[in-house]
């Protein structure tokens, strides 16, 4: 089962990468006019990343990880490692951290977990996974590719719970949606949003939010992608090059849903909901009812992460290793700053007053807005 769905993922991965036309080129940026200051205070490296890092930051401690299975702690406001640890394997998914127990998965499917970088447990999970643990309430969950959802003891790696789903042929190869609002665990499972009770895993609500269409398995292909915009009971979701929506998780309720063409995911507050289109276009809605606030074509065909809405900036990193501060009001460009040249990847994270980006050569760049 593990290797048929390893392959299905790879598919996905794989056409979902070489649809449509030749790359079109990227827009031209002009010069750089800083309207805002921001500082790079600081610079680490981790190792080279291949996997969907999610940069996960607790207080002021950052946890980053690389391929190769290095595994960092380090402090936001200097960079300097907290602890580091090697794991000796190759990562697929990580980090998951609620700032004692840290959690990745290995590329041989294996759910690992540390704690002030000393390796705890390792348990084997049953298909491939691409989903960064989620770790709350001392318990680890893991979301596979199969839409197996699992818990564990986070001290001792003991399985709790598993429930399993029906899968598709083909599935999405990339981070899913695994987190928590209040007492509730809530996945993507396909087109669904799904509440379960954290304690066994029954179903406590499901919304759809997106369905299947075309006519064979890779156009008919829908799946709720990692980066959830969540304030309250309001979580902002997107399902993978197909729709934008907002659901009320304690109504389980959709509040409104619109087209959208992207992959990557969401950020917002209370007002604004942000994100980054296929072909780089960057879309501000209303939270209220999904009407846009703003388009902005700047950065078309850059190769755009999940971006970051910042006070009155809006942050997105590009292919080429390029941070840009927008406007939230207009999506006007605010400043731009380099890093190593490589992809950044992920979505930036504010940890303490530092924002942190990760690159793919495995550049940690800590950055501080004036």
């Amino acid at each position: 089962m593990a290797g048929r769905l390893g392959a299905g993922l790879v598919l996905a991965a794989v056409l979902a990468g070489c649809a449509g036309p030749e790359k079109a080129k990227p827009t031209e940026l002009g010069p750089n006019t800083a309207l805002i200051g921001v500082n790079q205070v600081w610079s680490a490296s981790v190792g080279a990343v291949a996997f969907p890092l999610d940069v996960r930051a607790v207080g002021d401690q950052v946890f980053v990880a690389s391929s190769s299975g290095t595994l960092v702690a380090m402090d936001s406001k200097t960079g300097v490692d907290i602890w580091r640890a090697q794991l000796e394997t190759p990562l697929a998914a990580g980090v998951g951290s609620d700032g004692r127990y840290v959690a990745v998965v290995s590329r041989e499917n294996e759910l690992i977990v540390v704690n002030g970088g000393k390796e705890l447990w390792r348990q084997r999970l049953q298909a491939v996974t691409l989903t960064t643990p989620l770790v709350a309430g001392a318990r680890v969950f893991t979301l596979s590719g199969d839409r197996t959802v699992a818990a564990f003891d986070a001290a001792n790696g003991r399985k709790l719970w598993q429930q399993a789903r029906a899968g598709e042929p083909l599935v999405l190869g990339q981070a899913g949606l695994l987190y928590a609002v209040g007492d509730t665990l809530v996945v993507g499972q396909g087109g669904r949003l799904v509440g379960m009770n954290p304690l066994n895993g029954s179903v406590r609500w499901e919304v759809p939010v997106a369905n299947s269409r075309g006519t064979n398995e890779v156009e008919r292909l829908v799946d709720l992608v990692a980066g959830v915009s969540r304030v309250g009971d309001v979580s902002c979701v997107r399902a993978f090059q197909s729709t934008v929506a907002c659901v009320n998780t304690s109504r389980a309720t959709v509040l409104w849903s619109k087209p959208a063409n992207g992959s990557s995911g969401l950020h917002g507050d209370d007002s604004l909901l942000v994100g980054a289109e296929s072909d780089g276009k960057v879309i501000a809605w209303k939270r209220s009812d999904g009407e846009r606030s703003w388009v902005s074509e700047r950065l078309r065909f850059r190769g755009l992460a999940t971006p970051l809405l910042l006070g009155r900036s809006i942050v997105v990193g590009d292919e080429t290793g390029l941070l840009h501060f927008l406007s939230r009001e207009d999506g006007s460009p605010l400043n731009r700053l380099p890093t190593d040249g490589s992809a950044i990847i992920g979505e930036p994270a504010l940890a303490g007053q530092t924002l942190i980006v990760v690159t793919r050569r495995g550049g940690v760049f800590g950055f501080r807005p004036d």
